[in-house]
């Protein structure tokens, strides 16, 4: 990192929206060649002092100056003119269009009056190739992956030359080998003096590229400091204004649950799927779900996970196999039949496939609920309002009111408000697609300490995720999925990311009663 003069201080920074305070007197201070990482919870005021800087946002009060210059940036483009751009989580790229168009979107070269494509595809084949992304320029964006897409992405906030780049969770989509290529990418840039501004919830990318790191909470700035040195769970201390004694409560109670009911007596599986498949992706599965236990589900992009999930809910076609709740065969012919039968499922794309955005957060928590809270064709208020406001309090939902549009919320709390819509009717199986994706990690700790004490309660848990720690600290047993079959179960001293690792690389067996010993690996 470059000894010096910064490149970008921002000094006292406050934005309000109504009655409510963004940011207050927030400072963030940006070196030459520095990683700088941009933590805090969801709601915490990260986005909003993006977009500031980005200039997206106008501030109400503070100072922002670019090499020792004030400067106040109206819209993205004078921002990306000075040289500070933003790469974004959610992926915003004209699908229709060619990888070049993207890249060089409004900024296109031209010879004599018109576009010069030859020019154009030239460019961004040599910049592709600086950045080892392998891909055609004039590929259409539609035809391209999400991992493929999001590096389409930063390549044309590389193109525009910044000096100061913001990177928004950028490897959420991306592939080990893709990572390594942003992990390159970023080092150049440093090398070259561009200062970058990372936002990222998985702790391991942090420490491995960032220099400092800047903690925001509640709008406030928390604390500037070198990362080299904090211990990461005093970082999670200082974004959640929490003592280390505090962090573990809510994975206590089911430890202390697991453990009660460890030599109990095997009740039989509340789920049980034998066999199951369907489409393209989903070949050969086989589990079980006994009532007080979360089962993770582990496998590799592509495994059948997701698959298995809708399968059981009835949101795709379960053409072979068979699936049980409670000994009795579930035909589920729609969600509508799974809900009947006492399922709830939270998506893994709470924006595509969970929140209604301009409904308010009571219209979106009791939606499934509706048919408990109606008679005669019409809505209960009163016992709507009571649900609601139940929920909302015993979740720790934040928002101005449960008439605030769910859209306006942070990604932790509208996941909380998903995860409400299902609790409110009860359900005797719980399915969760990747539910602590994207949120922070105070969001993330509240969620996961919430699924804990459903299953200590007795409900049946069936839990998705990519992250492995999470799996092999949340989960009673994990199966292990690879090519649309399930194959391995781990539990015990058996489970391990190193044996979930190994499983779906090389497939394993299990003495699950739930899946057949002949079961085959390919």
């Amino acid at each position: 990192m470059t000894a010096g003069a910064p490149l970008l201080r921002m000094e006292g920074i406050t934005k309000r929206f109504g009655s409510a305070t963004a940011l207050d007197a927030v400072d963030l201070v940006l070196q030459r060649g520095e990683v700088h990482a941009l933590v805090g919870e969801n709601g915490a005021g990260k986005s909003t002092l993006v977009k500031i800087l980005t200039g997206a946002y106008r501030r109400d009060t503070g100072t922002v100056e670019l090499e020792g210059q004030p400067v106040s940036f109206d819209t993205p483009a004078e921002a990306q003119a000075a040289g500070v751009c933003a790469v974004h989580q959610e992926i915003h790229l004209l699908t229709h269009r060619t990888v070049a168009e993207n890249i060089y979107l409004g900024r296109e070269p031209r010879r004599w009056g018109f576009v010069d494509w030859r020019r154009m595809n030239a460019d961004a084949a040599a910049l592709l190739l600086d950045l080892g992304l392998d891909m055609q320029p004039d590929a259409v964006v539609g035809s391209l992956n999400t991992a493929r897409q999001q590096m389409v992405a930063i390549a044309r906030g590389v193109s525009l030359g910044a000096r100061v780049l913001v990177l928004d969770e950028p490897t959420s989509s991306l592939s080990p080998r893709e990572v390594s290529i942003l992990y390159a990418l970023v080092a150049r840039l440093k090398a070259q003096g561009t200062a970058i501004v990372y936002i990222s919830h998985r702790f391991d990318e942090l420490y491995a590229i960032c220099d400092r790191v800047t903690v925001l909470r509640d709008g406030r700035l928390v604390e500037t400091r070198p990362l080299a040195g904090l211990e990461r769970l005093d970082l999670v201390c200082l974004m959640l204004g929490k003592r280390r004694d505090e962090l573990r409560h809510g994975t206590t109670a089911f430890a202390e649950h697991q453990a009660r009911t460890a030599g109990e007596p095997t009740t039989a599986p509340l789920l049980e799927t034998e066999h199951v498949g369907g489409g393209s992706r989903l070949r050969d599965v086989s589990l079980q779900v006994r009532r007080g236990e979360i089962v993770g589900l582990a496998g590799l992009l592509g495994s059948g996970r997701t698959e298995t999930a809708r399968a059981v809910f009835g949101a795709d076609p379960c053409a072979r196999g068979k699936v049980s709740i409670q000994g009795k065969r579930l035909d589920a012919r729609s969600p509508d039949d799974a809900i009947r039968a006492g399922i709830g499922f939270v998506s893994e794309d709470r924006k595509a496939e969970g929140i209604i955005p301009e409904l308010s957060i009571r219209e979106n928590l009791t939606l499934a609920a509706l048919p408990l809270l109606t008679r005669y064709g019409v809505v209960s208020r009163r016992r709507q309002r009571e649900m609601v406001d139940r929920f909302m309090e015993r979740l720790g939902i934040k928002a101005s009111s449960a008439d605030q549009r769910i859209r306006e919320l942070s990604g932790g709390n509208q996941q909380k408000v998903l995860l409400a819509r299902w609790l409110c009717t009860s359900p005797r199986l719980l399915i969760l697609d990747e539910p602590t994706r994207g949120i922070d990690i105070g969001a993330k700790g509240e969620i996961q300490g919430l699924v804990n004490e459903l299953a200590t309660d007795g409900m049946a848990v069936l839990m998705i995720s990519s992250e492995l720690e999470e799996l092999v600290e949340g989960s009673t047993r994990v199966v292990v999925l690879r090519d649309g079959e399930s194959v391995a179960e781990l539990s015990g001293d058996q489970l391990s990311q190193q044996a979930i690792i190994h499983a779906m690389a090389e497939g394993g067996s299990t003495s699950s009663p739930g899946i057949a010993p002949d079961h085959p690996v390919h």
